[in-house]
């Protein structure tokens, strides 16, 4: 096949878009060529820590929001890959909440498997992509860093996979440029230690606010105070922790809130959310879209409906993740090779408002799970994706859900079915909130 791909980003997304286009290589297909741009030293997008926050060494934003004692927040049973179990990589069934190194080296073994990282240049950011009309081609243009040389190729199609959880979303407080302390984004949070016999406030109620302030929670903060824009999170959070209605102003260490209560604290830390932000994308091409399940402008959540020849993979808020993204990536795959023929503008869009519309429709979050796990089965019917158990994917979801409700610092000691090999994951060997040492080599002690 005379076609080139390119894609950008080689996180999970964009690894998958290559596991997708290897797995038709092996069945004997005539695959275009892939060449996937990446902008740090490695694979794994956020999964790949690093220690660096603001500018790397090469003066690039980092892209990295990853912890260092980040342990899964959703039970593994909801993203494993259909043709990778954990078994498979491990070698036995390990327990439901992995932390960081644990679930790197699991995204890291598949793709290894699959012999990809041929196709990847590292530290090659893009920065600029445009459509030529005239050519039917978009010129993408990146950077090699290690060499400081810029190039620009002609590429039929392009998957954008750069992810929407690395350009902070940062509000204003007033009295914030005056604040006696530490103020930073979850972006730039990196370990819990540093908050150790801390006051701290979080802003926000995302599953950034809950698990930061869990981990400062463990690991030895004095209290935490977490801030609410619209509602609380409602958990039966520990004695030193509690819940107040949004930041108004901050005058030296004292922080005002909106209900006229007041807390003075050592540092503040943002869990304000992030922005879908794709600066090298020209305008025409760039995604405009809330963080929600159905995106605007995208058919079938993947196909950018004013040009589809660009896809955009694991745009989502999301439930599912590592799977979805591999179903969303196959589908790209088969539309790229033909195998999928896409409708008309009009079609295409008129797709997009009706995922809209039923997303508008779902009553709570067990109806949300359910919505994205119809989507996942919807576009693994129309590829060769193994097909695997979405239904009982959904259902560790809930009862993950129940967990949390039960005891928001116990959940993680909870073990799930696989529903890709049947088998029950075992307890792990320390409850969660004693598990200090988070290495790989600790948690497969079991």
């Amino acid at each position: 096949m005379s076609k080139r791909v390119a894609v950008i980003g080689a996180g999970p997304s964009g690894l998958a878009q290559l596991r997708a286009f290897q797995s038709a290589a092996k069945k004997g297909a005539d695959i275009p060529e892939i060449v996937c741009f990446e902008k740090q030293d490695n694979w794994g997008g956020l999964w790949n820590y690093t220690w660096r926050t603001g500018l790397d060494e090469y003066g690039e934003p980092v892209h990295c929001s990853m912890y260092r004692y980040l342990w899964s927040n959703g039970p593994k049973e909801g993203l494993e890959f259909a043709d990778y179990s954990f078994e498979e990589h491990f070698g036995k069934q390990i327990a439901s909440y992995p932390p960081r190194a644990v679930l790197f080296d699991y995204i890291q073994g598949r793709v290894e498997k699959a012999d990809v990282r041929k196709w990847i240049k590292f530290r090659t950011p893009v920065r600029n992509v445009e459509w030529d009309a005239a050519a039917a081609k978009f010129n993408v243009t990146s950077h090699d860093l290690i060499n400081d040389k810029v190039t620009t190729e002609a590429f039929d199609n392009v998957v954008c996979c750069s992810g929407h959880f690395s350009t902070p979303n940062v509000p204003h407080f007033d009295g914030l440029d005056r604040f006696n302390g530490r103020v930073l984004h979850a972006h730039d949070f990196r370990d819990a230690v540093e908050f150790k016999d801390k006051d701290i406030l979080i802003i926000g109620t995302s599953y950034s606010a809950e698990d930061i302030g869990s981990q400062c929670w463990k690991y030895g903060a004095k209290s935490i105070t977490v801030s609410h824009r619209t509602a609380a999170m409602g958990y039966d959070w520990p004695d030193n922790w509690q819940e107040v209605p949004l930041l108004t102003k901050v005058d030296g260490n004292t922080c005002t809130f909106k209900d006229g209560t007041t807390k003075d604290v050592d540092a503040i830390i943002l869990c304000t959310g992030y922005q879908h932000y794709f600066p090298f994308m020209a305008e025409d091409l760039k995604l405009h879209t809330a963080n929600r399940l159905a995106t605007a402008d995208l058919y079938k959540g993947v196909a950018f409906v004013h040009n589809p020849a660009l896809f955009y993979i694991g745009m989502q808020d999301q439930w599912f993740t590592f799977n979805m993204f591999d179903a969303q990536a196959w589908w790209a795959r088969d539309v790229i090779m033909g195998r999928i023929a896409l409708p008309d503008k009009a079609a295409m869009q008129a797709d997009v408002e009706d995922r809209v519309t039923r997303e508008d429709a779902n009553e709570d979050d067990y109806a949300c799970i359910r919505y994205q796990g119809d989507y996942v089965k919807e576009l693994i019917a129309e590829t060769d994706y193994p097909s695997f158990d979405v239904d009982g994917a959904n259902e560790a979801f809930f009862q993950w859900k129940k967990h949390k409700k039960q005891n928001i610092m116990t959940f993680r000691n909870n073990s799930y079915k696989s529903v890709i090999t049947g088998t029950m994951a075992p307890a792990h060997h320390t409850p969660w909130k004693d598990a200090l040492d988070d290495s790989l080599e600790s948690y497969l002690e079991n």
